[in-house]
């Protein structure tokens, strides 16, 4: 349908307004309310001069073509470009699933629950389905009704929580994986069966590297090394096809201000407090432990727990000599040996 046509308005009093609708027509008569002002001018030409009838006159046009308007794109929309089904009853073009469709617990009957296009009844393109919030939950590439493609995963704040790209029901090439607050949590790289391959990084929530290391077939192969929050190195592991060789591990400790106590409190020495770290399997074990440092001297050795030296000695250096030798007994320091 085309929008209507002003094809005459006559100026005199009884004469009326004539809008054509593409072969159709309607007539208003405003024999009453519409006055029009003739003058003639110099030239011969006449101009029109409207009074508040021919304004009236005016919004009818403009609120006639703005109804057509709406009745043409709603038909559009509603029949031609969403959730259209062809005459095999096959889903076409882009569909739109409300709660009332999906049935889903926590959404409403006209919540967004996901929305994409359909050739033949199949998923194909880019998908996107959505938290309560109404906030985008995923974005899925499908292929033949199967995710296969890029992939995004959202936190409700909006945050990306994962991605990658998904093929054959695997991860495939590089995933990453993020804190709530957008920084990168770890990024993996995969083979095309699926299996972790490469370098693989962690990180810690500040950005720095936590680990990284080599896999081969999704297991650890060569040397790992683990970081401090502050970009220090805390260990060195050698991995032979997934196998932690134990004799390897080379524990470094972080470098942190100690107090002495002074020579009259030795009696009474104060309860050193460590804060436990997190620390995965295969890196700093329970039990006996000896931690080198960087120049391959031992900082601490003994027994430890929970990360913790329970029993047993820290040393302390100043220019790669041993200055201090601190006793540890059932996690406290006993006693204070110095070693100039």
């Amino acid at each position: 349908m085309k929008p209507p046509v002003l094809t005459s308005v006559k100026t005199m009093y009884g004469e009326s307004l004539s809008i054509n609708f593409d072969g159709w027509s309607n007539r208003w008569n405003f024999a009453t309310s519409l006055a029009v002002h003739l003058r003639t001018t110099n030239s011969g030409t006449i101009d029109m001069i409207s009074d508040f009838a021919m304004k009236k006159v005016f919004l009818v046009c403009l609120f006639i073509i703005a109804k057509v308007g709406i009745a043409q794109s709603f038909e559009l929309q509603g029949s031609d470009t969403l959730n259209h089904t062809d005459a095999n009853g096959l889903k076409q073009k882009h569909w739109v699933y409300y709660g009332k469709d999906k049935k889903l617990p926590g959404y409403k009957e006209n919540d967004k629950v996901e929305e994409g296009p359909y050739v033949d009844s199949k998923k194909v393109g880019i998908w996107k389905s959505y938290f309560v919030s109404g906030k985008v939950k995923n974005e899925l590439t499908y292929n033949n009704n199967r995710p296969s493609g890029y992939a995004k995963m959202y936190y409700e704040n909006g945050n990306i929580s994962e991605e990658g790209v998904w093929e054959n029901n695997r991860w495939v090439g590089e995933y990453k994986y993020y804190y709530d607050n957008g920084q990168l949590s770890y990024e993996w790289k995969y083979n095309k069966d699926g299996k972790r391959e490469g370098v693989q990084k962690y990180y810690h929530p500040n950005g720095k590297v936590m680990i990284e290391g080599d896999w081969k077939e999704g297991k650890e192969a060569g040397v790992l090394k683990e970081y401090y929050e502050d970009g220090t190195l805390k260990s060195e592991k050698n991995f032979k096809d997934g196998s932690l060789d134990i004799a390897s591990v080379k524990l470094y400790e972080k470098k942190e201000k100690t107090v002495e106590p002074k020579k009259e409190d030795k009696l009474e020495t104060p309860e050193v407090k460590e804060t436990p770290k997190e620390v995965k399997p295969g890196y700093l074990q329970d039990g006996f432990n000896r931690v080198l440092g960087r120049d391959g001297k031992p900082v601490k050795e003994g027994t430890f727990k929970n990360g913790l030296l329970i029993d047993g000695k820290q040393y302390e250096y100043e220019a790669g000599k041993l200055t201090k030798t601190l006793i540890y007994k059932g996690g406290k320091v006993i006693e204070i040996i110095s070693e100039k």
